[in-house]
């Protein structure tokens, strides 16, 4: 199928005005584009004003499906208590119950997995992938300054702390090069696209600001389980440990942040921003909501139902 929105900027004779999308699949290739290109450093343009035009036509329609993504969550979302303490308790809990959660496709990965079925769904993640990085940078705008600093220190290890090599994004690119994994928007299913989707518009709208803290968070909690189960399978598969080091990395680290990231980010924002409770709980369970409907789509990829 072929995009609706060009991923370049000087192309605006392609598309004057942002069309309205009929499924599911076009409306995340064109909201995949859209974020590629609001993303991407550029230089001013003599049509910026139709630009404009398109955009606010985009941020419709993603507002639209955001709302829609947060409807589905509001009712378990308004059950977390506004106390500290008792939030993140269930904020914790949700690594257990939440969406998604003990799904069999990583045991599956883990220990069955083909090469061919391992480069398929790595293909997915990397496509998946919103850059943790940028929306935690993005996020953290005018925080206050104790959240602010442990969003700040969680950028810092997720950029190396300031060394090349130890940068994330480049080590998940580094085992995409040697695997010849090469994810393609027009091929890769579109829940991945969503999940990437999810994460950029939350950040990039600052109504949904703690929607982002809770999204971010809920990566950081339910993460390093299932990323020790891509290494295992890896390393079954024998690709070496240098290669495999993203996810190594992220079996341990992730569990350092998720800590930090409950004591430091949410429970001071639950204690000033009461009201902020439903919002973080909403985006955590909006971001696992997410990442259960990728499963199941890679699961029945493999055949496993």
């Amino acid at each position: 199928m072929n995009m609706e929105v060009s991923r370049s900027p000087s192309r605006m004779q392609d598309h004057p005005t942002a069309p309205s999308y009929k499924n599911t699949v076009s409306l995340h290739r064109a909201l995949a584009s859209f974020n590629a290109r609001r993303l991407a450093p550029a230089l001013p343009t003599a049509d910026w004003r139709a630009w404009l035009s398109v955009d606010a036509g985009m941020l419709i329609i993603e507002g639209d499906w955001l709302e829609e993504e947060r409807a589905r969550q509001t009712p378990r979302a308004a059950t977390a208590p506004a106390d500290p303490d008792a939030f993140l308790a269930w904020i914790e809990d949700l690594e257990a119950s939440g969406p998604g959660q003990g799904d069999p496709l990583f045991d599956y990965l883990a220990e069955r997995a083909t090469l061919d079925e391992m480069r398929w769904f790595l293909a997915q993640e990397i496509s998946g992938e919103a850059g943790f990085e940028d929306l935690a940078a993005v996020t953290q705008v005018r925080l206050p300054a104790r959240p602010k600093l442990e969003v700040a220190r969680n950028y810092w290890d997720e950029m190396g702390r300031g060394n090349a090599k130890g940068m994330h994004v480049p080590m998940l690119n580094t085992l995409a090069a040697a695997l010849d994994v090469a994810p393609l928007c027009d091929t890769d299913v579109w829940e991945a696209a969503a999940l990437s989707n999810l994460m950029a518009g939350l950040a990039l709208n600052r109504r949904y600001a703690y929607h982002s803290l809770g999204a971010l968070g809920i990566i950081e909690q339910t993460a390093p389980g299932r990323a020790a189960k891509v290494s295992l399978g890896l390393r079954r598969l024998g690709v070496a440990a240098k290669v495999r080091h993203y996810f190594d990395l992220h079996a341990v680290l992730d569990v350092k942040h998720a800590a930090a990231w409950s004591a430091e980010v949410i429970r001071p924002v639950v204690e000033t921003r009461p009201e902020a409770a439903a919002a973080i709980a909403e985006g955590a369970l909006m971001r696992l909501h997410c990442g259960e409907r990728c499963f199941s789509r890679y699961r029945a990829q493999f055949g496993l139902g």
